[in-house]
C-alpha cells in the first residue's frame, strides 16, 4: 500500500478513521477545558497539569491487568463501547459544583478504559490494513491528530473563553457520542484477535512474552521515555500561559503534523530507519530554550519545532510491528500506547510538582534535558539491534488460547 487514496478505498478504514477523528477532537476540547477548569478552581500547575494528563498513570494499572482484553474483545462494540463511556463521563464532568476530587476518580476511571482501548483500535487498523500498510495509516491517523489538536485546541480556546469550560465539556461530550455511532454504524463484526477470556494471568504472560526480546524491549522504552518527558513540557502549557495555552497547544500540534507527513509519506525507508534518535533529540532540545521564559510567539514557536520530532514514534512503530506475532498486535501496540501514556502521567506530575516549587518554564526545562539524557543512553543499544539479524524472522511458540489473525483483503 503506497498511497493514502488506497487507504480511503479499503473497506472500514473511513469509519475507523472518522470515529477517531471525532475522539481526538473531543479529547482535545475536553482537555483545555478541563484543565482551564481546575486551574481557575485550584490556582494549581500541578492539579491544572494532572487533570490533563494524570489519568494516563492509570494506564500503568490497565496495562498490567487489563491489557489482554485488548485481542479478545471484539472490535467494533468495544471501539464504539469505549467512545460511549467517554462521552458520559465527561458529560458527567461538566456538572455544576462537582468537587474537584469526583472530577479526578472519573478521570482515573475513563484512564483505566483506555489502557486496553489504543490496543483495540491499533490492533483493528493492523487487520484492516495488514502490517504493509500500518506506517502508512497510522501516519495519516497521527496527521489527523495534527489537524484535530490544531482545531480542537484553538477552537476550545475559543470555547472556554466566549461560554466556559463546562459548557465546552458537553460540547466535547458529544463528540465523543457522534464518534460512537460513527463505528458503531460503519465498521462491521469481526472475531477477536485471540481466543480465550481476558485476565490478569493472560495480561502479565503476554507482557513477558513481548519484552523476551532485547530489540522489543528497546523499542518500547524509547517510545515510552523520552515522549512521556517531553509529555511533561506540553502538561504546563496552561500554567505557562493561562490565557494563550490554547495557541501552544495548537502550534505544538501543527509540528507533529509535519513530523508525521515527512515520516509517513515523504522519507524512504531507508532514510527513515536512520532518523529515530535524531527525531528524538529534536523532540526535546527545543525546550531547553524555556529556561530564558520566552514570550507567548517564541514559546509557540519552539513548540511547534519540537513536536517535528513526534515523528519518531512512527519510525519506532514500524520496526515494533514487524517484530511482533499477527495474534499479539492488538496487546503489544496497546501495551505501547499504555506505557507511553502512563509516562505521561508520570512525567505531568513530575513537571507539576517541579512547577509548584519553581516555575513553569524551569520545569520544562528540566523535562527536556532528561528526555535526551534517556534518548543518548538507549541510542546504542538500538544501534546494536538494527546492526543484528532481524528476530522478528524466528518463530515465536504461540501461547495457549491464541489464533493467527485472519487476513483481510482491502
Amino acid at each position: 500500500m503506497r498511497s493514502y487514496s488506497e487507504l480511503f478505498r479499503t473497506r472500514e478504514f473511513t469509519p475507523l478513521f472518522l470515529s477517531s477523528c471525532f475522539r481526538t477532537a473531543a479529547s482535545t476540547v475536553s482537555g483545555l477545558a478541563l484543565g482551564t477548569l481546575v486551574y481557575r478552581a485550584t490556582g494549581s500547575p500541578l492539579l491544572s497539569a494532572l487533570s490533563m494528563f494524570g489519568p494516563s498513570l492509570a494506564q500503568m494499572v490497565g496495562a498490567a491487568t487489563l491489557l489482554s482484553a485488548a485481542d479478545r474483545l471484539p472490535p467494533r462494540a468495544t471501539v464504539a463501547g469505549i467512545a460511549l463511556l467517554f462521552g458520559l463521563g465527561t458529560a458527567a464532568m461538566a456538572v455544576p459544583g462537582l468537587p474537584i476530587w469526583t472530577i479526578f476518580a472519573l478521570l482515573l476511571l475513563l484512564g483505566l478504559i483506555q489502557s486496553f482501548g489504543g490496543g483495540v483500535l491499533w490492533g483493528l487498523l493492523t487487520e484492516i490494513l495488514a502490517k504493509e500498510g500500518y506506517l502508512l495509516g497510522r501516519s495519516v491517523f497521527n496527521m489527523m491528530s495534527g489537524i484535530a489538536q490544531i482545531t480542537g485546541y484553538a477552537t476550545g480556546g475559543v470555547l472556554v473563553a466566549l461560554l466556559s469550560p463546562r459548557v465546552t465539556l458537553l460540547l466535547a461530550a458529544g463528540l465523543y457520542l457522534t464518534a460512537a455511532l460513527t463505528a458503531r454504524l460503519g465498521l462491521t463484526p469481526r472475531a477477536p484477535r485471540a481466543l480465550g477470556r481476558p485476565s490478569v494471568a493472560r495480561t502479565w504472560s503476554t507482557n513477558a512474552r513481548l519484552f523476551s526480546s532485547p530489540e522489543r524491549r528497546t523499542l518500547y522504552l524509547l517510545l515510552w521515555v523520552p515522549n512521556g518527558l517531553v509529555g511533561g513540557c506540553e502538561s504546563l502549557y496552561v500554567s505557562y500561559a493561562p490565557s494563550r495555552a490554547g495557541a501552544l497547544f495548537a502550534f505544538a500540534a501543527l509540528g507533529m503534523f509535519i513530523g508525521d507527513v515527512t515520516t509517513g509519506r515523504l522519507l524512504p525507508p531507508r532514510v527513515r530507519a536512520r532518523l529515530g534518535i535524531p527525531f528524538l533529540l529534536l523532540l526535546a532540545t527545543p525546550y531547553l530554550f524555556f529556561v530564558l521564559r520566552p514570550g507567548v510567539a517564541v514559546a509557540a514557536a519552539l513548540a511547534a519545532l519540537a513536536s517535528i520530532g513526534f515523528g519518531s514514534s512512527l519510525i519506532q512503530q514500524e520496526r515494533l510491528v514487524a517484530l511482533i506475532p499477527d495474534e499479539l498486535s492488538g496487546h503489544a501496540l496497546g501495551l505501547h500506547t499504555a506505557g507511553m501514556l502512563t509516562l505521561q502521567g508520570v512525567s505531568a506530575a513530575l513537571a507539576g510538582g517541579i512547577a509548584q516549587l519553581a516555575s513553569p518554564a524551569t520545569a520544562m526545562t528540566v523535562m527536556a534535558a532528561a528526555s535526551i539524557a534517556v534518548t543518548l543512553a538507549l541510542a546504542p543499544a538500538l544501534l546494536r539491534h538494527r546492526a543484528a539479524p532481524p528476530e522478528g524472522r524466528r518463530p515465536e511458540p504461540s501461547g495457549p488460547g491464541v489464533r493467527q489473525s485472519e487476513a483481510n483483503s482491502p
